[in-house]
């Protein structure tokens, strides 16, 4: 039975992920903290909060995708350290967790992948984006580390979108101005769908991307490459 993992897949990019692989796999298996509005006689969900409990036992996975992130967007003097050693908490270390938790059923199964997420404010640096920055380049590290570290057997690789229109980053698109100044900073005059973040993570956990591992793939529409 090929069987996908997703950590966090009933909001947001998460959910779009799994709206999409669930064609693709006998199971895919939804980790979090609330259920999708909808669930598929193929759709598993846990209720599970990654950081404090006890991630369910799978015996073999073909991937596995840990989308929980965070948007926390302060001046360097109000940030406290609390709030870094959350960020760090959710982004990095909820990841080592479940990485740690299920490498040994994706050794079980077929050509597995690890899809994590990072942030185009890894590589861009932006006013007030220090903490979140912090912890998705830690992020990136890990990336590379595992997918030095697993191969030849589990490929590893990372997304790092821009904003995208989720949930999470309702505050940066609350109104219709906000909405044209962030598609305006943008060299491509956009910012991005779930969908299309979803659409590069079916990409690296199939086949097409088998030579792809240790890679850190900027959704930038643009705001990182290009100085316009």
């Amino acid at each position: 039975m090929s069987r996908l993992i997703v950590i966090g897949g009933s909001k947001g990019i998460g959910n779009a992920i799994v709206r999409s692989l669930l064609s693709s796999y006998d199971e895919v298996v939804n980790i979090s903290r609330t259920a999708p509005e909808e669930i598929p006689s193929n759709l598993k969900h846990y209720d599970c909060d990654v950081l404090n409990d006890e991630l369910p036992d799978i015996e073999s996975a073909d991937g596995l995708v840990y989308c929980p992130g965070s948007i926390n967007l302060k001046p360097i003097n109000r940030l406290s350290i609390d709030d870094f050693k959350n960020d760090f908490e959710i982004n990095v270390l909820g990841a080592v967790k479940a990485v740690q938790k299920y490498l040994p059923a994706l050794k079980n199964g077929s050509k597995p992948s690890i899809v994590l997420f990072s942030t185009v404010a890894a590589k861009l640096g932006m006013p007030f984006h220090a903490s979140v920055a912090a912890s998705k380049s830690a992020v990136e590290g890990l990336t590379k580390s595992l997918g030095a570290e697993l191969a030849p057997t589990v490929r590893v690789n990372a997304i790092a979108p821009t904003v995208t229109d989720t949930e999470l980053a309702s505050k940066l698109l609350r109104n219709e101005r906000m909405i044209e100044n962030m598609s305006d900073r943008h060299p491509l005059k956009k910012y991005l769908q779930p969908q299309e973040v979803a659409d590069m993570a079916a990409f690296l956990l199939s086949e097409k991307a088998a030579s792809l591992s240790g890679q850190v793939f900027q959704m930038d529409c643009g705001i990182v490459s290009f100085k316009l």
